[in-house]
Parts: C-alpha cells; sequence; structure tokens
C-alpha cells in the first residue's frame, strides 16, 4: 500500500505539459478520426497556421505525426490529403485491442464490485438516452468511456492507455457505423454487464470477443455501401 504523501502525487498524465504541437495533432486527429475530415480531404500547413494562431513548424510537426500513424500522406511540392481507411491497419488494430481487452475482462469479472457495476449500468441508461435522440457523437464517447471505466474499475487502467493509442483505425469505421450499429453495441454492452455480474470470466472474454470482432462486419458493409473511403 502507498503511504499516505504517495498517494497525493499526481500522474504523469497531470505533469506533462500540453505542447502547441500535441494541441495542434489532438485537433486534426479527431477530425481525421470522427471523419470530419473525410478521406480524401486536403490540408494546408499555412491553412492550418493560419486558422490556429501559431507557426507552421509546430502544424509540420503535427503533420509528421499523423502521417506516422497512417491518417495523412505528405508528397512534397503536392498536396497533403486524408488518407483513406486502412483495412489493414484497422484489423490491426482490432488484433491489439481484442487482445488486451479480452484479458481485461476476465480479470473485470472477478473484481468488480457492486458499486462498479451500478456505475456501469448508470452509464448503460445515457447510452440508451443518446441512441434515442441520435446522439451518436455523444453515443460513441459513452461506448469509450464504458470500455475505459471497466478498465479503471478492475485496476488496469493502463490498458485503456495503450487501446486509445491503437484503436484510431478502428475507430474510423465505427464512426461510419453509428447510423445502423448504435443500437447493437447497447445490446452487446448488456450483455457485457450481464457476465460481469455473473462473475463468469469465461462469458465476459467471449462477449467482449464478439462486440469488438463486429469490426469486420462493418468493414464488410462499407465494402459495399462506401467503397470510396476505403483504401
Amino acid at each position: 500500500m502507498p503511504s499516505a504523501s504517495l498517494k497525493a502525487l499526481p500522474s504523469m498524465d497531470e505533469l506533462r505539459p500540453r505542447t502547441v504541437t500535441d494541441q495542434i495533432f489532438d485537433v486534426l486527429y479527431d477530425r481525421v478520426v470522427n471523419l470530419t475530415l473525410p478521406p480524401g480531404s486536403k490540408l494546408s500547413e499555412s491553412e492550418v497556421a493560419a486558422q490556429m494562431d501559431v507557426s507552421r513548424q509546430p502544424v509540420r510537426d503535427a503533420f509528421y505525426r499523423l502521417s506516422q500513424l497512417g491518417f495523412i500522406q505528405i508528397r512534397p511540392q503536392r498536396a497533403t490529403t486524408v488518407t483513406p481507411i486502412s483495412q489493414e491497419a484497422v484489423l490491426q488494430a482490432y488484433f491489439i485491442r481484442s487482445a488486451l481487452e479480452e484479458q481485461t475482462i476476465r480479470h473485470a469479472a472477478t473484481s468488480l464490485t457492486a458499486q462498479n457495476l451500478a456505475d456501469l449500468d448508470a452509464l448503460l441508461d445515457r447510452q440508451e438516452a443518446a441512441i434515442k435522440t441520435d446522439s451518436f457523437a455523444e453515443f460513441h464517447a459513452l461506448d469509450d468511456q464504458f470500455h475505459q471505466d471497466i478498465c479503471k474499475a478492475a485496476g488496469l487502467g493502463f490498458v485503456w492507455a495503450l487501446v486509445r493509442d491503437n484503436k484510431g483505425h478502428m475507430d474510423r469505421v465505427r464512426y461510419l457505423s453509428l447510423s445502423f450499429g448504435a443500437e447493437a453495441a447497447f445490446s452487446e454492452h448488456r450483455t457485457i454487464i450481464a457476465a460481469l455480474r455473473a462473475r463468469d470470466p469465461d462469458a465476459a472474454a467471449l462477449a467482449v470477443r464478439d462486440h469488438l470482432g463486429h469490426i469486420n462486419d462493418i468493414l464488410d458493409r462499407l465494402r459495399l455501401d462506401r467503397p470510396e473511403v476505403l483504401g
């Protein structure tokens, strides 16, 4: 057990300053992932710098970070563009996320408290309300919170940090599916909680595997309905 003095120490996230580059990266990352900047969108260093009232260097650095993650393509003397959704990158992200979350949910099934489960139930009530009002962006945020809260309640908050850093390509696909997939995702969350409440690690792991595995079905649908967004 940590001493009383150590409990008061801040986390590294609280200590780490957010640079201008970090802030520009976060804004552009969110817009690429939620498809406010859809595949094929052109990005200009000078325009971003002017709109955000910063110099071009931090914008250039943010562009480089996005390109390293596969979200934009930088071509000298040509327009920088948002990349199509890479199906390979989506499946790689799914592999990482499912492996991490299946092990986490197994631990959660034997460690979550009654209060943890009640908090998750309350969160699902908010998800249901978001679906009823077609607030799909809000549902997406609450979906993330559901998975994050399970990690934290299980004492494995670091897992969500790893998931968050690797799930961006999956999120681009998930955003496209919200109009037709939110209700199914909500139902699957109910199944996950039922397995947690039953203290059944195998059922919980299977529920998470089925929940995340729908990414393949979504890709199949996008190949038919939205082939222009896929690479």
